[in-house]
This record gives C-alpha cells, structure tokens and sequence, in this order.
C-alpha cells in the first residue's frame, strides 16, 4: 500500500491561516476593535459637547451669582424680610415712594423663584405677594390705630396691583422654566442597569 506523505505546515504558514489573507484577527480587519455601547456612548457626549453653543454673557454671569437652595418656607421668609427692610429704605430715602418699591419688588420675586429649591419650586408664586403685602406696610401709611393701618394696607396693595402681578408673574415663569429644565434633564438620564437574569 502506497502511504500518502503529508508536509507539517510551516510558522507562518500557521499563523496566515488563522488570522486570514492578511494575517489579521477577525473583528480587526478595520485596524481597531469594534466599538461597544460605552465608546458609543463617548462619541455622542463629545459630539454634543461640539455642537453645544456657548452660554451668552448674561446667563454666565447669573451662574457666577450664589445660587442657596432655599425651602418653601425659607424663601418665604427671605422674600417678606427683603422687601421690609426695602419698604423701610424706600420710606426713609424716597419718602415712600410706590413706584421705587415696585421697582425693587420685581428683582426680589426673581432671586426668590431662583434661589427655591427644586422641590419647593411650586411655593415661589406663592409667597411673593405675601412679602409684598408685608413689605408695603411702612410705606402703606395710615392712622388710626391698627384698624386704620390695615386699610392703608389694603388701599396700597389696590392702588398697585400692578406690581404685585408683575412681581408674581416673574416668579411664576421662572419657577415654570426651572421646573420644565429639571423635567428635561430626568428624560434625558440615562436608565440604570434592568434586572438580572433569573435563575
């Protein structure tokens, strides 16, 4: 019987038939590793860092301010304690004077709804006309007694309701924006890892 002879392939032989025609590892016939859903993840992130535009000078300069995360109650009471002691410039410098209170009031109800906490955003309409109304009191005037005082009062927050929704109204849309840009930021989070397999 005629035995077949067989040749013992050489080393490189070997090596170009498990890594392919050009001596390559599957999966790495690009030059680099197929990407995973972490690099996916990275070249997005960078992508939207390029594509982000810069923050106008306005709003750079409003991030540099102290930002407190106050409560509902604290920013209530941060508001009325502002606006009294501006009520109390305002009586002893501008002779009580509605325009300038109302003036004043407006960047108040502003640094209120920012300074609230998230949680807490809902109060900030809320207890900006309270410290107006608290505010208005050593300009209100008014004799008499504390009857005649209160009336004063409610003649003053007549008289100047148009302030008091403005204040209000800037409270309110800045809590609403606050509120809408959290709400974004929550959709946007990445979802944490499902559950295991069972076993």
């Amino acid at each position: 019987m005629e035995q077949y002879r067989t040749r013992t392939p050489q080393p490189g032989q070997r090596a170009r038939t498990a890594g392919g025609p050009a001596g390559r590892a599957p999966g790495r016939a690009s030059g680099r590793a197929p990407l995973g859903p972490e690099d996916a993840v990275g070249e997005a992130a960078a992508v939207y860092r390029v594509a982000a535009r810069p923050a106008p000078p306005f709003v750079r300069a409003l991030r540099r301010l102290p930002q407190p995360r106050l409560t509902g109650l604290g920013g209530g009471l941060f508001a009325a304690a502002v606006m009294f002691l501006l009520g109390c410039l305002d009586w002893l410098i501008f002779d009580g004077s509605p325009a300038v209170y109302g003036v004043l009031f407006l960047p108040v109800s502003a640094v209120t709804a920012l300074w609230v906490r998230p949680a807490d955003l809902v109060s900030a309409p809320i207890s900006v006309p309270i410290a107006f109304a608290f505010g208005i009191v050593p300009i209100a005037g008014g004799s008499g007694g504390l009857g005649g005082q209160a009336m004063a009062v409610v003649t003053a927050l007549a008289l100047h309701a148009g302030w008091l929704y403005g204040g209000t109204l800037v409270a309110g849309v800045i809590a609403s924006v606050r509120k809408l840009r959290l709400m974004g930021r929550r959709r946007a989070r990445p979802a944490g890892p499902g559950p295991g397999p069972r076993r």
